[in-house]
């Protein structure tokens, strides 16, 4: 689905082929997906049996920087060893700034993302709250400062939890102030190693985000194309990259470059 932020309220539009529906306007109405059958490779467009890295057939699975471990575990950043899968495209996706922020999504989180995927980031991962706190030059710089981050909070989210309502409100600016300094030694540790403009503290307001749900479900129960190829009912709203119908509630980044056509 492709989000925006539009003050402070998420909009969606879902990609179906060469259209884009948009989603917000179906709340409360009925919406059907049926999968075709099909899944073709977003990258090379071949058909195939299976679906890998949300969206990939195998061999483009393999061969991609963006399948590899390190898009997932960016600390694990192999670029300066010369194993890069596609340097030229990791100049341009990794080798820029990205930021470490924290996140409001059942309970207060870090994260990263790259600079042009602010707030788009904070909306996938269905945030009610996002704070960014420093800004670095490389993916493997945010992934250090995250890792050194999360030996004191979560890095993860609990989608169960995320899809069950919105989060009660937390105060960021406080949280960042009392995290900050028990990576202090890291941190210098980083600056030494990468230089001290390497990593940069920063002071920006949250950005609160409100998502279009008329009903939050006490249970969640997922829908699946590969087990059921039709998903039908009564749009309830979205959150993340989740719809939630009256009947269930389906992950739709997980089934991209699946064939599907929408009836509304």
């Amino acid at each position: 689905m492709i989000t925006r932020l539009d003050d402070g309220m998420a909009q969606y539009q879902l990609v179906v082929g060469e259209h884009r529906i948009d989603l917000n306007s179906l709340i409360g109405k009925p919406l059907s997906l049926q999968f075709s059958g099909n899944i073709n490779c977003q990258e090379c467009g071949k058909k195939t049996k299976k679906s890998y890295s949300q969206g990939f057939c195998y061999p483009c699975m393999t061969k991609l920087a963006k399948c590899d471990m390190c898009i997932m575990k960016p600390e694990t950043c192999h670029f300066d060893q010369g194993t890069c899968r596609e340097p030229e495209w990791a100049e341009q996706h990794c080798m820029v700034d990205h930021y470490v922020y924290l996140a409001n999504t059942t309970a207060i989180k870090v994260g990263i993302t790259r600079h042009s995927q602010i707030p788009t980031r904070w909306i996938d991962q269905g945030a009610n709250q996002a704070l960014p706190i420093f800004k670095v030059n490389t993916r493997l710089q945010s992934g250090l400062v995250e890792t050194a981050l999360a030996e004191f909070i979560a890095d993860k989210t609990n989608w169960r939890n995320m899809l069950k309502g919105k989060a009660a409100p937390i105060d960021l600016k406080q949280k960042a102030l009392e995290l900050i300094p028990l990576i202090e030694q890291k941190l210098a540790h980083l600056k030494l190693t990468y230089g001290e403009d390497a990593i940069v503290q920063l002071d920006q307001d949250v950005v609160d985000i409100d998502y279009p749900v008329n009903e939050y479900p006490t249970k969640i129960s997922s829908f699946n194309f590969d087990k059921n190829p039709l998903v039908s009912g009564t749009l309830m709203g979205i959150k993340g990259q989740y719809l939630y119908f009256d009947t269930g509630v389906i992950n739709i980044r997980k089934f991209t470059s699946y064939q599907v056509t929408a009836s509304f």
